[in-house]
């Protein structure tokens, strides 16, 4: 995968990143037709704190070693939700919990699941 690769390879290269590192959950939504805000959202969950951030490092590695840079990180430290943001590709990594309260994937019911295999 290089710079030029679709939004959509993007988001399903995160996701694989994220279920390398045994992310629970993990959904591909293609958003673009709901908002102009992003194409695609990866949303996953872990149990702990020390799950999240392998999961932050894996995906951040795996698309900088592809040439797509994150251009925000929300969540650091201790946080129970952890955003990256690649422009058309906007990743949320969830404890648990956290993920169950916000429930993207009610709010967002009505975005297409990409597969990730």
């Amino acid at each position: 995968m290089t710079i030029t690769s679709s939004m959509q390879d993007i988001a399903i290269a995160a996701a694989r990143a994220a279920l390398d590192k045994k992310a629970n959950d993990v959904l591909v939504l293609k958003v673009s037709p709901l908002t102009a805000e992003a194409d695609f959202f990866v949303v996953c969950s872990a149990e702990t704190q020390v799950q999240i951030n392998t999961i932050v490092r894996e995906v951040i590695a795996r698309l900088e070693d592809a040439g797509v840079s994150l251009l925000r990180h929300e969540g650091r430290g201790g946080n129970s939700w952890v955003l990256l943001d690649y422009g058309g590709v906007v990743v949320h990594i969830f404890e648990e919990a956290d993920r169950a309260y916000y429930n993207l994937e009610k709010l967002w019911a009505d975005a297409e699941r990409v597969p990730v295999s």
